[in-house]
């Protein structure tokens, strides 16, 4: 019946205007039930004149109802994925005009309603910029928050599938304005009630930790330079002086090839600044072991950054 329904829209523009119209009376008239809308038609009694092809419409008039009962009780329905790969990049213009560009190994479901917008980042970093329309809210679910904007330009990073000691998610906001407010019931964050953001904000919002909202489970504000923070638009990493680990995870997220440390602890204290180029990890840790005095080594599938031994050992 679905198909047919499709099939049937495909064949004119009024047909689709029609199924729109009928789609949208079916969401705004509380109660509406098909018996409701047969007794509408008023059809006339068997065997007068119009009885068999009112018959046929009527027959046409609950096949369409049923199709869109289909569709309003199934929002999936219209869902779309869009992936990347370890390293790649890929701009989305969305049907609403809206443009969505996705960083390495993101994964995000896109549904497009009449009354809201949705996209779930399910996995990695996008940047959006919404296509203006005040009557559908953009939302963006990720981890345990919704970002709603309206039309407006922001950055959203997922972090729950990276390192224990890391936020749960992030948002930068370009242009416009966007609020941040708990979904739902999991709490997988340490965000308790909606924060609005200013253009040239970044929030970063920590893991909900044993259950508890303690020191370690916070929201932290600040203004970066956005410029950075997009350069992997242009296949470039940005560090001002982060620490030598972070920069290396950072790095393994463009990269089929890993840096791995091989004493973590005894690497903690350096930091890096500079521009790097993803997708290279090998250059990478050979300027680091440059930058720091390591060594660096090949071993299977990784490439292996250590602290040089001293001599005679």
């Amino acid at each position: 019946m679905e198909r047919e329904c499709l099939a049937w829209q495909a064949r004119s523009a009024a047909h689709r205007l029609a199924f729109e119209r009928c789609t949208d009376t079916w969401q705004d008239v509380a109660g509406l039930t098909l018996s409701a809308y047969a007794a509408a038609t008023r059809l006339p009694a068997p065997g007068k004149p119009g009885a068999r092809c009112s018959s046929r419409r009527a027959a046409l008039t609950s096949a369409l109802l049923a199709s869109i009962a289909m569709f309003a009780w199934r929002p999936w329905a219209h869902e779309q994925v869009f992936e990347t790969g370890i390293g790649e990049q890929r701009v989305v213009l969305l049907a609403d005009g809206t443009r969505m560009t996705l960083n390495t190994a993101t994964s995000v479901r896109v549904s497009l309603m009449n009354s809201r917008r949705m996209v779930s980042l399910q996995h990695g970093e996008a940047l959006f910029e919404v296509a203006k329309d005040p009557g559908r809210p953009f939302v963006v679910q990720v981890a345990d928050a919704n970002v709603v904007a309206t039309g407006t330009s922001f950055l959203v990073r997922s972090a729950l599938d990276g390192p224990v000691n890391t936020d749960a998610f992030g948002v930068t906001l370009i242009e416009g304005q966007v609020i941040v407010q708990r979904a739902g019931s999991l709490a997988l964050s340490s965000l308790t009630s909606p924060v609005v953001m200013a253009p040239g904000e970044r929030l970063r919002v920590a893991r909900r930790e044993g259950g508890q909202n303690g020191a370690a489970s916070r929201l932290r504000l600040d203004r970066p330079e956005v410029s950075q923070l997009v350069a992997w638009k242009r296949g470039e990493v940005v560090f001002g002086d982060v620490p030598l680990l972070d920069a290396v995870a950072e790095m393994n997220r463009y990269s089929k090839m890993p840096i791995e440390l091989e004493d973590p602890e005894s690497l903690s204290a350096l930091r890096v600044s500079g521009v790097f180029k993803t997708g290279d990890g090998t250059a990478f840790a050979r300027a680091l072991a440059r930058l720091h005095g390591l060594t660096v080594r090949e071993r299977g599938t990784a490439v292996v950054l250590a602290l040089k031994l001293p001599v005679g050992r």
